[in-house]
C-alpha cells in the first residue's frame, strides 16, 4: 500500500500545497518550520482520521482560516481510492472514501495501516502510562474492530462511573444501585481489552528484541513487559475491593485504564539507565515491531513516517536503519531532516522533495 500524492489545505502552517511521492522512500527537506512534520501528520490524519501529536481537530486547523481540507490517492493492493478528510471549524468532521461519505471513524482505522516515529515518542518511556496505553491502542485498533468497539465501550462506562463517584461526593450521598448498574458495563469490554493487549506484547516481544538487536548491533538485550491490574484479578473483584478508595477519591482506581508497559535494557530502566541514542534505538525498534505486526495482521504494508530521523542518532546507526528498512522491505517510507545532502546520502537514491519557507 502506498500514497501516491496528497493535496492540503489549510492544515497547519499548509494554506495550500500538493505532493507527490514516491512508492518506495520519500524524502522531505527543508529549513526548520518550513512544514515537513505537517506533511507526516497530514499523511498520518488521512490513515486515522485523527492527529498523531493528540492535537484537537481545530487545532489543526491554519491560523486564520475556518475549514481544513485533506485529500489523497491511496494504492491498496493494487486498487486506487480516493481519501478526503473536510472538518469545518465548529461542524461534524467529514469522511468519504471514493466519494461515499463514511459513518464513522470506526469504518476509517485500519483501512490504511500507518505508524508513525516521531521526536515525541520520547514521552513513551519519560512520561506516565497514558502515552504508551495509547501505544498499544493504536497498534490494535488498525487490527481489531472488536478492540475498538471494546475501548470505546470501556471508556464510556469509564466516564459514568467516575462521574457518579463525583455527585456522591458532592451531593453527600451515595446510591449503590445505581453504581452497581453502571459497575456491570466494565468487565466485559475489560477483559477483551487485556486479553488482547496480553496477547498483543506477547506478539510484539520477539519482533521488538530482533529489530533492537540489529539496530543496536547486539549490545544490549532489550526487554519489554505487560502491567496490568487484570493479571492477578477480574474487574468485578476489583471494584468490589476498591469502592471504599473510590468513594474517597471520586474516581476509578483500577482497572485496564491503568494498564503499563515497563521498558528495559539489560534488565535496567530505559528511562533510568538509557543514553539517548539508546534511547531513540529502543523506540526505533517498538515501532518498527508495530509495523512488522500491523503488516502481518492486517495484509497491508503500512505506511512509515519517521519524522526528524537524525535526531540523536549518528550516522551510522541511521545507515543500520535504512539498511532494515529496504532489506526488510517496509514499503513507502518517508523521512524528514533538514540537511537534504545528509538525506539523500542514506537514502541512496529516494526520492528527496524540498519544502520551501
Amino acid at each position: 500500500m502506498y500514497l501516491t500524492n496528497l493535496t492540503l489545505t489549510h492544515f497547519k502552517n499548509h494554506t495550500k500545497g500538493t505532493f507527490v511521492f514516491s512508492p518506495g522512500l520519500n524524502g522531505l527537506t527543508g529549513l526548520n518550520g518550513v512544514g515537513k512534520t505537517n506533511v507526516l501528520e497530514a499523511i498520518y490524519v488521512l490513515c486515522m482520521g485523527r492527529s498523531y501529536s493528540g492535537l484537537t481537530d481545530k487545532q489543526l486547523v491554519q491560523h486564520g482560516a475556518d475549514f481544513f481540507r485533506l485529500e489523497g490517492q491511496v494504492n491498496r493492493l493494487g486498487e486506487v481510492e480516493k481519501m478526503v478528510i473536510k472538518f469545518p471549524v465548529n461542524q461534524r468532521k467529514v469522511l468519504e472514501r471514493n466519494g461515499q461519505t463514511l459513518a464513522t471513524l470506526s469504518q476509517h482505522i485500519g483501512r490504511y495501516p500507518v505508524v508513525m516515529v516521531a521526536p515525541d515518542d520520547v514521552a513513551l518511556v519519560q512520561e506516565g502510562s497514558e502515552d504508551r496505553r495509547r501505544f498499544m491502542d493504536s497498534a490494535l485498533a488498525q487490527t481489531d474492530p472488536a478492540y475498538l468497539q471494546a475501548l470505546t465501550r470501556y471508556q464510556q462506562a469509564l466516564k459514568q462511573r467516575n462521574a457518579l463517584l463525583k455527585q456522591f461526593a458532592d451531593q453527600r450521598r451515595f446510591d449503590p444501585a445505581l453504581l452497581e448498574a453502571v459497575d456491570q458495563l466494565l468487565p466485559e469490554p475489560a477483559k477483551v481489552i487485556h486479553q488482547h493487549r496480553k496477547a498483543f506484547v506477547a506478539d510484539l516481544l520477539p519482533l521488538f528484541q530482533l529489530l533492537y538487536h540489529l539496530l543496536s548491533g547486539g549490545r544490549e538485550v532489550a526487554d519489554l513487559a505487560y502491567a496490568s491490574d487484570l493479571g492477578t484479578s477480574d474487574m468485578e473483584t476489583l471494584l468490589k475491593e476498591r469502592l471504599d478508595k473510590d468513594r474517597l477519591l471520586e474516581r476509578t482506581t483500577a482497572g485496564v485504564h491503568r494498564d503499563d508497559l515497563d521498558f528495559q535494557l539489560d534488565a535496567q530502566a530505559v528511562k533510568k539507565f538509557g543514553s539517548q541514542g539508546q534511547l531513540k534505538s529502543y523506540l526505533l525498534a517498538l515501532r518498527l515491531a508495530q509495523y512488522e505486526l500491523l503488516r502481518r495482521n492486517t495484509g497491508v504494508a503500512p505506511i512509515l513516517l519517521l519524522d526528524d530521523v537524525f535526531d540523536k542518532l549518528d550516522i551510522r546507526r541511521v545507515r543500520q536503519l535504512v539498511e532494515l528498512l529496504v532489506g526488510r522491505n517496509y514499503g513507502q517510507v518517508f523521512m524528514t531532516d533538514t540537511h537534504r545532502e545528509r538525506l539523500e546520502e542514506v537514502m541512496e537514491g529516494g526520492f528527496v522533495l524540498e519544502l520551501n519557507p
